[in-house]
C-alpha cells in the first residue's frame, strides 16, 4: 500500500490528477494491470521501474486518465458559441482567423463538435483553427482516425451524423472537412513551459479537467487559462466548474446552461483557501443544511428526510446503509469515525455524490473551509443537481464574505428545486 501512496503522488505532482476524485481503486486496478503486463510480482519493484522508465510512466497515464466523451455534450455550450462567433466575433473581425483551444480533448468529439457547430452556422472552413490537447496518446490516436461508434452519439438529435459522417465497418467516419479544421496534439497543461508562448485564443475549452485535480494544481491551470484567452475571450468549463473560475479571476457570462466565463481586470480573491486562523475546532456540530440562504436552516426532521431520500450512485443497499451511519456518528461528534466510513465505502463502492456531499459537511463541521468546498465541488460533478451540495455550499461561501459565489451556487439550487 505504502507504494500505491507513492505513485498516487508521483500522479498528482507530474499531472496533478487528485486520488480522492478518482478513486484510489482505480489507481490500484491500473497499477496491477501494468503489473500484470510487465510479469511483476511485487509492488516495489513496479515502482522502480515507473520511476526510470517514461515510456511505462505514459502507459500507466493513459491507464488512470478518464477519456468518457461524446459529440455535442451539453450542446447548450456548443450553441451559444456559434452564437457569439456569429453575432459578435465576426463583425468585430472581418479580417482575422478565429482560434479556439479544447484541452483536454480525449478521442476528438468535443473539437469536432466545435467544429460542426461553426459549419453549421455558416463559418467558412478557413476561417477558423481548432487546437485540441490531450496528454493520452491513445486518446489522440483514435482522434486522428475519426472513427467512432454509437457511444459517441448520444441524445436524440443526431441530424450532424448524416451529414458530417459516412458509416463504415466500425461505425461512422468522420468527413474530411471537418478533419482539417482540427490539430491535434500531446501535451501537459501543467507543464511549466506547454502553451506558453504569446498566442492566445478567443474560445477555450476546458471542461470537466478541474474536477479531477488537487487545489494547487486546479489554480495552477486557471492562470494559464486566464493567459492564453484573449480579452474578450470566453473559457467554458463544466457544470461544477463554474464557481471554481469565478474565484479565481473569472466572471460567469450568463450563458444558460453553457458554463461559460470571461476572464475579469482584476480577478477575484479566491475563497478556496485554507481555514481561518481563528476559527475555533471545538465546535464539532456538522453545519446546518438550509432549505436556502433566505429562509435559514432546516428542522432535525427536514435533515432527516433529505438524508433518507438521498439516491446512491450504487444501487445496492448496503451504501445507503453505510453512509446513513457516517451520518449518525457525525452527528453526535464522532467526526474520524464518520469520515473512515465515507472513505471506506468509496474505496468499496467507488466514488459517490453523498460520500462526497458528506464528507463536505464533516469538514465544514470541523472549520476546513478549503477541504470543504472541494468535497462539496466533487460532489456536484458526480451529480450537478445534488440540491443540498449547492445549497450548503452557498452558504459557506456566504460565510466566506464571498456573496456572488454564493449567489450563483444559491440560483443554481433554485432552477434545480423548480424542475417538475
Amino acid at each position: 500500500m505504502n507504494q500505491i501512496y507513492q505513485i498516487e503522488n508521483l500522479l498528482r505532482q507530474t499531472i496533478g490528477v487528485d486520488p480522492a476524485t478518482i478513486g484510489t481503486s482505480t489507481v490500484e486496478r491500473a497499477v496491477r494491470s501494468r503489473m500484470r503486463a510487465r510479469n511483476l510480482g511485487r509492488q516495489d519493484d513496479y515502482l522502480k521501474i515507473l520511476q526510470q522508465s517514461p515510456a511505462e510512466w505514459d502507459l500507466l497515464v493513459e491507464a488512470v486518465v478518464v477519456t468518457e466523451t461524446w459529440f455535442f455534450r451539453d450542446k447548450e455550450a456548443f450553441q451559444s458559441m456559434a452564437r457569439i462567433v456569429v453575432n459578435e466575433w465576426v463583425p468585430a473581425h472581418p479580417n482575422r482567423v478565429l482560434r479556439l483551444l479544447s484541452i483536454p480533448c480525449s478521442t476528438g468529439e468535443e473539437p469536432y463538435s466545435l467544429a460542426m457547430a461553426l459549419m453549421d452556422a455558416g463559418i467558412l472552413e478557413g476561417r477558423f483553427t481548432i487546437d485540441a490537447v490531450d496528454i493520452s496518446a491513445s486518446a489522440l490516436m483514435s482522434a486522428n482516425q475519426a472513427i467512432y461508434g454509437n457511444n459517441s452519439f448520444r441524445g436524440q438529435d443526431l441530424d450532424y451524423r448524416s451529414r458530417y459522417f459516412q458509416p463504415v465497418s466500425r461505425g461512422y467516419s468522420l468527413n474530411p472537412s471537418v478533419k482539417k479544421q482540427v490539430r491535434f496534439q500531446r501535451g501537459n497543461i501543467l507543464a511549466e513551459h506547454y502553451l506558453s508562448g504569446p498566442d492566445t485564443y478567443d474560445f477555450i475549452f476546458c471542461r470537466n479537467l478541474l474536477i479531477y485535480l488537487d487545489g494547487t494544481s486546479q489554480q495552477k491551470i486557471l492562470v494559464k487559462l486566464r493567459r492564453l484567452l484573449a480579452p474578450n475571450g470566453l473559457l467554458y468549463v463544466g457544470p461544477a466548474e463554474l464557481p471554481l473560475a469565478v474565484n479565481n479571476g473569472f466572471a460567469s457570462a450568463d450563458l444558460r446552461l453553457s458554463f461559460a466565463c470571461r476572464k475579469v481586470i482584476s480577478p477575484r480573491k479566491s475563497a478556496l483557501r485554507q481555514p481561518r486562523a481563528g476559527k475555533a475546532h471545538g465546535d464539532r456540530r456538522l453545519p446546518p443544511q438550509p432549505a436556502s440562504l433566505a429562509t435559514g436552516a432546516a428542522t432535525a426532521r427536514e435533515l432527516h428526510e433529505k438524508w433518507n431520500s438521498f439516491s446512491p450512485v450504487m444501487q445496492s443497499p448496503q451504501p445507503l446503509t453505510d453512509l446513513a451511519k457516517a451520518r449518525e456518528l457525525a452527528e453526535v461528534g464522532r467526526l474520524e469515525e464518520a469520515t473512515a466510513i465515507c472513505e471506506a465505502h468509496m474505496r468499496q463502492y467507488g466514488v459517490s455524490a453523498q460520500a462526497f456531499y458528506l464528507l463536505g459537511l464533516i469538514r465544514d463541521a470541523s472549520g476546513a473551509d478549503f477541504q470543504a468546498t472541494e468535497f462539496y465541488r466533487k460532489a456536484l460533478y458526480l451529480e450537478p443537481t445534488h440540491y443540498e451540495a449547492l445549497i450548503q455550499w452557498a452558504s459557506l461561501a456566504k460565510r466566506n464574505g464571498n456573496d456572488a459565489h454564493a449567489q450563483i451556487l444559491q440560483n443554481r439550487a433554485q432552477r434545480v428545486k423548480n424542475q417538475p
